[in-house]
């Protein structure tokens, strides 16, 4: 890449191009296309230089950093970021710890890049846990979404950090989507106010006694797709458990679908001729790749990973999040916002 390029790009973006199952084929597509699209973006590709250019045809705004190193997707997450020093995701990491980069993509190992983001780029001072946050749809509504945080970061949660996902997801809400008072919801086996267990109780007490949010109470998971709330939170444990559930029943949804046209006859797959526009809109309705990846929320830089089996449009979506956060500046508000709560609390 030539230097007058680079020297025009206020954005750096570091790629770990050997993660995930199609790696490095769709993050290199993928990364061509945000390229085209965001001029004011470099992208950092680390990873095996000879397998990166069988797929890059253009490298404008596109450097390479080679390694053979990468990090599998067996690899043990924590021994595998403190040993594989030179593995393409710990040196992306590294590159945002040492302001190479502004942020970190990954489509690799997810406990890796949850170490990485925790050990190498680290949390922002006051939060306790980083979790992960998805945007996911809101049936209904044209391109509508709603954050779920956490959805696997922190299995065993603390009110206290139930109480921190909602200030994160409420930033994240407005500065980066857009949502003027995004509405908080508690997600329960109940909407009344004594429903749950210990943390959830708990956890409904900060919620409701924080004056920088606007905590709408307790929603049940049949109402999360309906836009109940802007941002809704969780432990980890429950939010990944929605979130495959989610994936799930889209999946099932399509095939019950196209057996039922497939399956009945000739009227049936007429109809379904005649619906091929409508079903092929429902399934990207359904898509949450379409608003990019799942959000490290609370280290210094935005970390995101999209799925391991992710194709070159999800990667472009996920860059375009990025972008959107690096726009929005929504980390360094965040900093400003949990250094304020700290002064205030010495």
């Amino acid at each position: 890449m030539n230097e007058s390029n680079r020297e025009a790009n206020d954005l750096k973006i570091a790629v770990d191009a050997m993660g995930g199952d199609n790696a490095p084929k769709v993050i290199v597509e993928g990364v061509m296309m945000a390229a085209k699209e965001f001029k004011d973006m470099e992208f950092i590709l680390y990873g095996k230089e000879e397998s990166i250019r069988k797929y890059l045809t253009d490298e404008t705004n596109i450097t390479i950093v080679h390694t053979d190193e990468k990090i599998a997707s067996d690899d043990d997450p924590v021994r595998a970021v403190r040993r594989k020093k030179n593995a393409s995701m710990v040196l992306a990491a590294q590159a945002v710890k040492d302001k190479k980069a502004d942020a970190l993509f990954s489509a690799g190992n997810t406990g890796a890049l949850l170490t990485a983001g925790l050990l190498v780029i680290g949390r922002i001072k006051g939060i306790d846990r980083p979790g992960l946050l998805v945007s996911l749809p809101v049936i209904g509504t044209d391109n509508g979404a709603f954050n779920l945080m956490d959805v696997g970061a922190n299995a065993d949660t603390k009110p206290e950090n139930i109480h921190q996902y909602a200030v994160l997801g409420s930033y994240y809400a407005q500065f980066v989507r857009g949502v003027k008072n995004p509405k908080v919801g508690l997600l329960n086996n109940g909407t009344e106010e004594n429903k749950g267990n210990d943390v959830t109780k708990r956890a409904y007490q900060l919620l409701a006694n924080n004056a920088d949010i606007n905590f709408i109470g307790n929603v049940e998971a049949r109402e999360l797709l309906s836009g109940a709330a802007d941002v809704v939170v969780t432990d980890g444990f429950t939010g990944n458990a929605v979130l495959k559930t989610i994936e799930g029943t889209a999946m099932s949804m399509m095939k019950l679908i196209k057996n039922a046209v497939y399956d009945n006859g000739t009227k049936a797959k007429l109809g379904g001729l005649l619906l091929k526009d409508s079903f092929s809109n429902m399934k990207d309705v359904m898509d949450y790749s379409t608003h990019g990846g799942a959000v490290l929320f609370g280290v210094k830089a935005p970390v995101v990973k999209t799925h391991g089996s992710t194709e070159k449009e999800a990667v472009y979506h996920t860059i375009k999040q990025i972008h959107e956060m690096l726009d929005s500046h929504v980390i360094d508000d965040l900093v400003h916002y949990f250094e304020e709560k700290e002064s205030s609390a010495e």
